[in-house]
């Protein structure tokens, strides 16, 4: 396709080797056009074996760990160079991910390699040390510190929505405090992990076996890295039954995981809010990159008073965000990633219409979309929050509209589902905001349209939205591990 994908296809990068083919390879996508792309390494469980063995031995026997400065100038490195190769980086993830181009300015490409730079600097000026003092124990006087460590090898399961936000706000950290990494992203999106293999190997000081990149069709090759005891930890972002897997898996060893999984988050209008435009906005957010997004609020809960001119609101937003061409500046919503994604979606839309669900707008794919995986933007009215489509994650362009009766119903709505990633709330009364605020259990929350997302603000959820931090201080310190040292005063 470009410089980046050599016509044998993208290679893995095991050990510092970048190598072709691995034990085959396999097809990536463009969801736009049902076209194939081109091709990654299809590894095997040998591959991974030696992934996991050279990050070990990169762990066990290079000073990586133990020098923050030369990890601040690795990542650096690597931040400059994608910079270098940003336009085919461009190219690559509008193909194979289908993301609106005006998403590659932000969360798609441009803002996590940005971040890189937060990752960098953590390394350098992060308090590694802390005197506690002295205390006598016993008639003993003894100084303690405590010292901060890297946990060991970390392997990192992405998945496909965001790959380069994913893949770069797992290993920079990791990198960051001293950890070797194995990558195993998404089969859907390999291309976007393995362009970084190249890169890192011939334009970075990274040493061999400290960053390992792993793509594969076979979604076993994830449950080798987690069931793994040279591996110290995991950190996966993908769906709620998939972390559940991931959590017995690394029970065997007691191995430390982050956890980043599903969301439904609900979008709470309160009755003195510009029904309207908040209407508007969360229609519109459910849209962008066709609702893949594990934070957007896709229950929408407005005042029963209001509940006409909500639906009339975001059926009007809606229907001005026709899926379209992912390299249209223009286009907010664009196919979603495969066509299994685009029947798991339309079988929603079944069930919502089974259990007397009205659709206001959508409900199928475009008339003028021949092929790729699009998906109409959607507006489900006439349901309650026990409803399929209000309780499960659909990961598609559907918004469902819910009426709720005054403040306390709608935190009690809110929370009344087995998520907890995200929210938000509109209002204009301070006091009522900060006690919807506090009411509602889940990890982020937007107060009239405000936003969260930075390198410096960490996310994660509550409930069966997973477990840990990812990004700032708290999800760099995922990566450490506490070490108390005793001395004689």
């Amino acid at each position: 396709m470009n410089g980046l994908v050599p016509a044998e296809g993208t290679p893995l990068l095991i050990g510092g080797k970048l190598i072709p083919g691995g034990s085959g390879v396999f097809a990536t996508i463009n969801p736009a056009t049902e076209e194939v792309l081109g091709y990654a390494a299809d590894a095997s469980g040998a591959d991974m074996e030696a992934a996991i063995a050279a990050a070990r031995t990169a762990f066990d026997e290079t000073q990586w760990s133990r020098d923050p400065k030369f990890r601040a100038h690795c990542l650096r490195q690597l931040r400059d160079v994608l910079g270098e190769h940003l336009e085919e980086l461009r190219a690559i993830t509008i193909a194979e991910v289908g993301t609106p181009v005006m998403l590659t300015s932000g969360p798609q490409l441009e803002g996590p390699i940005a971040d890189l730079s937060y990752a960098a600097d953590l390394a350098e000026n992060y308090t590694w040390e802390t005197d506690l003092g002295t205390r006598d124990l016993m008639g003993i006087a003894s100084r303690r510190v405590i010292r901060r460590e890297a946990v060991g090898v970390v392997g990192a399961i992405t998945p496909w929505n965001f790959p380069h936000q994913i893949n770069l706000a797992k290993i920079g950290p990791a990198l960051a405090a001293g950890n070797t990494v194995v990558l195993k992203p998404a089969p859907d999106t390999p291309w976007c992990a393995a362009v970084l293999g190249p890169l890192i190997a011939e334009h970075t000081d990274i040493p061999a076996g400290v960053i390992n990149i792993v793509t594969s069709s076979d979604h076993g090759l994830g449950a080798q890295l987690v069931l793994d005891p040279r591996v110290d930890m995991i950190t996966f972002t993908g769906s709620t039954q998939t972390g559940r897997s991931v959590m017995v898996g690394a029970s065997a060893t007691l191995k430390r995981t982050f956890l980043e999984l599903g969301g439904k988050s609900a979008a709470i209008v309160l009755d003195d809010a510009d029904i309207a435009a908040a209407a508007s906005y969360t229609a519109f957010t459910v849209a962008v990159h066709a609702g893949q997004g594990c934070a957007l609020t896709t229950r929408l809960l407005v005042p029963r008073e209001s509940y006409d001119a909500a639906v009339t609101a975001a059926a009007g937003a809606l229907r001005g965000l026709a899926a379209g061409d992912p390299t249209n500046p223009g286009t907010v919503c664009g196919p979603v990633i495969s066509e299994r994604q685009r029947a798991r979606v339309e079988r929603y839309l079944e069930i919502a219409r089974a259990e007397g669900g009205r659709i206001e707008v959508g409900g199928g794919r475009p008339a003028d979309k021949e092929r790729g995986y699009f998906i109409e933007p959607t507006l489900i009215s006439g349901l309650d929050n026990t409803a399929t489509v209000a309780q499960e994650e659909i990961f598609g362009p559907v918004l469902v509209v819910i009426p709720h009766d005054g403040d306390d119903d709608a935190i009690r709505l809110a929370n009344e589902s087995p998520y907890g990633l995200s929210g938000s709330v509109w209002g204009t009364d301070p006091d009522r905001l900060d006690r919807v605020v506090s009411g509602v259990r889940t990890g982020t929350l937007s107060v009239n349209g405000g936003l969260w997302y930075h390198a410096d603000a960490p996310f994660g959820g509550y409930k069966q939205s997973g477990i840990g931090r990812e990004m700032g201080v708290a999800g760099f310190e995922e990566y450490l591990e506490t070490k108390l040292i005793a001395t004689p005063a």
